[in-house]
């Protein structure tokens, strides 16, 4: 026998229940049984280049790069590798 009018409605909300709960319960089955998702690690920082320290300053605000560069020039002058001119050029670059 088929079941007709509010019966028939009955079976059919009935069955639609079951069958949700059938299709929630193997969704939560399924995703228990899938491997879990893998996570990207963070991105490495880069290294940071540390910045050069700032040459030290002595009395009069020359550098000792600049003492130093200044030698040499004085050197070149005295072996007459540079002339006066070129000496006094050079020493003006180098004090700024």
């Amino acid at each position: 026998m088929i079941a007709r009018g509010p019966a028939r409605r009955t079976a059919r909300r009935t069955s639609r229940r079951t069958s949700r709960r059938v299709n929630r319960r193997q969704e939560a089955v399924r995703q228990a049984m899938a491997p879990p998702p893998v996570q990207q690690p963070p991105p490495a920082a880069q290294p940071v280049a540390p910045t050069p320290a700032p040459p030290p300053v002595v009395a009069g605000g020359v550098t000792d790069d600049q003492i130093s560069r200044l030698k040499e020039l004085a050197t070149l002058k005295e072996q007459g590798i540079l002339t006066e001119d070129e000496f006094a050029a050079q020493k003006a670059k180098i004090l700024g």
